[in-house]
């Protein structure tokens, strides 16, 4: 599995999405719960980041219809996103934070 560096670890402020380009993606990382996720930054639903929504509980908002979605696995928990959103594999090198843009959901 193949990463690329995101940003650094101390950049990540708890529960505050950072919208990343990786190789033309558009990720969202986010820091909560002790654990530092990436997923798709584009809702299901609707075209918008979802980087500029809100985190709860391992969840990321999206701003615009409140669609919610796990960040662990992608998945949403709320309406009207019916689809999830990719999520993908996160390690941390000292203070840098890598990403593989395989997917694992």
């Amino acid at each position: 599995m193949s990463f690329v560096r995101a940003c650094a670890l101390s950049e990540l402020e708890e529960d505050t999405p950072k919208r990343v380009e990786l190789d033309g993606l558009p990720v969202s990382v986010v820091r909560t719960e002790g654990e530092v996720f990436a997923i798709y930054d584009i809702c299901s639903h609707a075209n918008v980041s979802l980087s500029e929504g809100e985190v709860e509980d391992c969840q990321i908002e999206c701003w615009l219809h409140g669609s919610s979605f796990d960040l662990r696995t992608g998945k949403p928990s709320g309406l009207p996103a019916t689809r999830p959103v990719p999520v993908y594999p996160v390690k941390i090198e000292g203070d840098d934070v890598l990403v593989s843009l395989t997917q694992e959901s």
